[in-house]
């Protein structure tokens, strides 16, 4: 059986290369920082991991990490509710449910886990969720698990989501659910209209805030904080894996009540070991790093606005907004695949985007800023796009 499978296989793998859309993964040879080196031995900067405020192997967090794996052990060989729940884990939850302004807080492997395993937990086929076209595939995926009826509404379109809200008025619970910041394109949801529509419409407001929490808003604490709404959101979930450390894991942060039955129903939860005591260790460090000073959300918004204006004034194509996910668009997914490999000839790491992670005839270079970028990493960046335009072109 397999052989006919392979011969399909190898076809449709060899319709993603001629495609320019075949993903090929480069090997570093460092730890993940501002700069890094790769297979080869040569050291480059990097400008797109989600590094953001450079915590990845910030020398307090490794330290908790390490002092971690000689207190805690190396991983806990169960699940939270048989034996695998230690003091470190109820420490963070009750340190990321301060963090975030919200009532309690339950860990997950990853944030794909987290929205996985929420929508098919709180809700049944008589349910509805109205989500944003441009979503993550983890809440696209969760929303699949459940029974609730499906809606969806153009990218921060609240004239449309309004619409489906209409349309869903049959349904026992609306659930809206959003992206706090759009990955693909750095552009935040406007959490302040959305909430006013739920209010509206008598529905329940989900955020996913993977790519703002720990430095969008006054206190780092996300798009909720940015639009002043953390009490109008019910449900927030986010990951340990970009801003928070770097490492692995996730999180739903929500009403009390949606917690507990999280606790009690949800398979991605019940079924998964717990998160590592380094990882969980490390993330609390994290928090307590970003609680404590603003310079490294300062440094990244100074890099930020730096990067932007100045591939502006050169002529790029850059989605509008101040986020640090700063897309360069280029249209064709070859033509990004190219740049992407002349950036990195010329010191810089980036990776070129396109079908299926961006639709077609959306290809660009996502690049990425962080806290542990210099400004002569910033300008040397921006000189390393024009020469490559000029030496594809």
């Amino acid at each position: 059986m397999f052989g006919r499978m392979r011969d399909d296989l190898v076809t449709t793998i060899g319709e993603i290369r001629d495609a320019g859309l075949y993903k090929s993964e480069r090997v570093i040879s460092s730890p993940q920082n501002a700069a890094i080196s790769v297979a080869s031995g040569k050291e480059v900067l990097n400008f797109c991991a989600n590094n953001y405020l450079g915590l990845a192997d910030h020398p307090e967090v490794i330290a908790a990490a390490r002092d971690a794996l000689d207190r805690w052990g190396f991983g806990m060989a169960s699940v939270r509710f048989i034996c695998g729940t230690q003091q470190i884990h109820k420490d963070l939850e009750d340190a990321l449910s301060t963090f975030l302004g919200q009532q309690d807080t339950i860990l997950y492997s990853s944030c794909f886990d987290a929205n996985g395993g929420l929508f098919e937990t709180l809700l049944g086929a008589e349910d509805a969720v109205i989500s944003d076209e441009l979503n993550h595939a983890s809440i696209i995926d969760g929303i699949r698990l459940s029974k609730a009826k499906r809606f969806r509404y153009k990218n921060r379109d609240m004239a449309d989501l309004e619409a489906q809200l209409k349309d869903a008025a049959d349904a026992r619970y609306r659930l809206i659910a959003t992206d706090g910041v759009f990955s693909m394109d750095g552009y935040v949801a406007p959490l302040d209209e959305i909430c006013d529509l739920a209010e509206r419409y008598d529905a329940l407001v989900m955020v996913d805030d993977s790519h703002a929490v720990g430095f969008v808003g006054p206190d780092g604490a996300g798009t909720p904080s940015l639009f002043g709404v953390q009490d109008r959101i019910d449900v927030l979930t986010g990951t340990l894996g970009k801003a928070l450390g770097g490492a692995s894991g996730g999180y739903v942060s929500a009403r009390r009540e949606i917690v507990e039955l999280l606790r009690q129903r949800s398979r991605p939860y019940l079924f998964s070991n717990s998160l590592a005591p380094s990882v969980t260790a490390a993330s609390l460090k994290a928090l307590q790093l970003i609680g404590g000073s603003t310079d490294l959300r300062d440094r990244l918004a100074a890099n930020t606005k730096l990067f932007r204006t100045k591939m502006t004034e050169a002529g790029f194509d850059i989605l509008p907004g101040d986020h640090p996910i700063s897309p360069v668009m280029i249209g064709d997914a070859a033509e990004a695949g190219r740049l992407a490999d002349k950036l990195l000839e010329l010191g810089v790491y980036v990776i070129g985007f396109s079908y299926p992670v961006v639709p077609h005839g959306k290809a660009r270079i996502r690049t990425q800023l962080s806290a542990a970028h210099s400004t002569e990493d910033v300008e040397r960046t921006i000189a390393a796009f024009i020469e490559a335009r000029a030496a594809l072109s």
